[in-house]
């Protein structure tokens, strides 16, 4: 049974590791409105993934900001290189359970 547990550490790792990537801003084409965020080219009327594999999630910009762990590019807030995080655009007045309000967006809790 002991020569299970190194093979039962990495499956818990491993989904650790997934579960963590699930959470980030989804790296997606996005409606174009204004510019472009980096990482980022204009495509019939969306702004599209650059192939090369250096773009972060990003959502639409709001006039309150960018949430936390979001910075400005374009008319776009862009995940930061160390965001773990995934932001909505907020609606109403709260946040679904599990995700807390910032900036005019809700964003998943860890």
């Amino acid at each position: 049974m002991a020569r299970n547990l190194p093979l039962f550490g990495f499956a818990v790792a491993a989904a650790l590791t997934a579960g963590n990537a699930l959470a980030q801003q989804p790296v997606q084409p996005l409606p174009k409105v204004g510019s472009c965020p980096l990482g980022y080219y204009s495509s019939g009327g969306y702004c599209v993934p650059s192939s090369g594999g250096n773009s972060r999630g990003a959502i639409e910009k709001r006039e309150a900001g960018c949430p936390l762990g979001f910075y400005s590019s374009g008319s776009y807030c862009v995940s930061s290189p160390s965001n773990d995080r995934e932001a909505i655009q907020k609606t109403g007045k709260g946040c679904p359970l599990g995700w807390y309000s910032s900036s005019g967006y809700c964003v998943k809790s860890r």
